[in-house]
Formats: structure tokens, C-alpha cells, sequence
């Protein structure tokens, strides 16, 4: 049975490679694992190198190099709409806090048909409307590292700690440099300078 190693994100994937199609809801897109079964019969095993998490449109590739496209099941969610944009911003923000997924889109949020999503709602004044569609929820800011190309921001991340240990570096030199600087500054000013004082400077 084929494996599939390695996600390949919805820009970089090939139509032309793609072998069968699966749909999955947003809780086995954030852990994906096990055998699954394809849309068209293609059963394969899922041993991700790295964990993160599939999006509508990503891929997985196979060993073989074939690609099965991955699809946003419908879910049960709450479409929410408000009078005015701070509601559903207020809204947003206790939603985020209480770390509870949200898709945000121009005048609407769609958050997960569950009891505490629904009292928030209902604890901001905003209106909200059962329906079933693909849920596709924005991203965590710490799971940025999951997007692109592996190799490329790990040549990324490893260019930014070195950039940072020596800006520290810099950092520290320069501090003890301004503080030799005071230092002296203070000394002048505590001393009459005068021809025999001792002092070392030329008058």
C-alpha cells in the first residue's frame, strides 16, 4: 500500500498528478494519520516526516510521487452576522481568547455549531444562523511554519537565529561601549582639571 509522507500546499499542486481525492472535516485535517481511503478507491497510509496541518486544496504525496488532493468537508457551523463590524470584531476577539476556531470573512464569522461558541455569540448581540458548508478557519500565527516549501524555511529559520545572536552580540558591545563613554564623561566633570593636577590629560 502506498504512503503518503509529505503535504504539498494547494500553489504548488499539479492537476496533472493528482490520483484520487479525499474529504476530510477540519479535526482530521489538523491530525491526519492511519490508512485512509480515497474518493475513487485508492487506499494508502499517512506517515507525515513532519505534523502539520492540511488545508482545503493541499495535497498529499504518495511515495509513488502520485498526489491525492485533499477537499474541506461540510461541517456543522454557525454563520454570525452582527449590526455594526465592532460586534463581530469584540466577537472575534473572544473567540480567539477562548481558542476557538473562526473563519472571518468580510461581514461574517462561521465558528463551530457548539455550545460555548453559541453563548459568545449570544453574549455580543450577534445573530446566529445553522448552516453546513466546508469549514476553513484561519490559521494559527505558530503554524505559519507549516506553509511553503520545507526546505526553504528551514534555510529561513536557521538565516534568523543566526541574524539574532548577532544582533545580541552587537547589542551588548555596543552598551558596554556607551557605558566606558559615561563613565569618563563623569569623571571629567568631577575633577578641576589644572596645569600639576595628575590628572593624565594634557591642559
Amino acid at each position: 500500500m502506498p504512503t503518503a509522507t509529505t503535504i504539498v500546499r494547494r500553489a504548488a499542486v499539479r492537476a496533472d498528478r493528482v490520483a484520487d481525492t479525499v474529504t476530510l472535516d477540519r479535526a482530521a485535517r489538523a491530525a491526519v494519520a492511519g490508512s485512509l481511503v480515497a474518493e475513487g478507491g485508492l487506499g494508502f497510509d499517512v506517515a507525515l516526516t513532519r505534523t502539520a496541518a492540511l488545508e482545503d486544496g493541499d495535497a498529499l504525496r504518495l511515495d509513488d510521487g502520485r498526489l491525492v488532493a485533499v477537499r474541506a468537508a461540510a461541517e456543522d457551523l454557525l454563520e454570525v452576522r452582527a449590526e455594526n463590524p465592532a460586534r463581530l470584531l469584540r466577537l472575534a476577539w473572544q473567540l480567539g481568547g477562548s481558542h476557538v476556531d473562526a473563519e472571518i470573512g468580510t461581514d461574517v464569522l462561521y465558528v463551530p455549531a457548539t455550545p460555548a461558541a453559541a453563548e459568545l455569540v449570544r453574549g455580543q448581540g450577534c445573530v446566529a444562523t445553522p448552516v453546513s458548508r466546508a469549514f476553513r478557519p484561519e490559521q494559527a500565527a505558530h503554524d505559519h511554519s507549516t506553509c511553503g516549501h520545507d526546505h526553504g524555511h528551514d534555510h529561513h529559520a536557521h538565516d534568523h537565529d543566526h541574524d539574532h545572536h548577532d544582533h545580541g552580540h552587537k547589542h551588548a558591545h555596543d552598551h558596554g561601549h556607551s557605558h566606558d563613554h559615561a563613565h569618563d564623561h563623569a569623571h571629567d566633570h568631577g575633577h578641576v582639571h589644572g596645569p600639576g593636577c595628575g590628572c593624565g590629560h594634557e591642559h
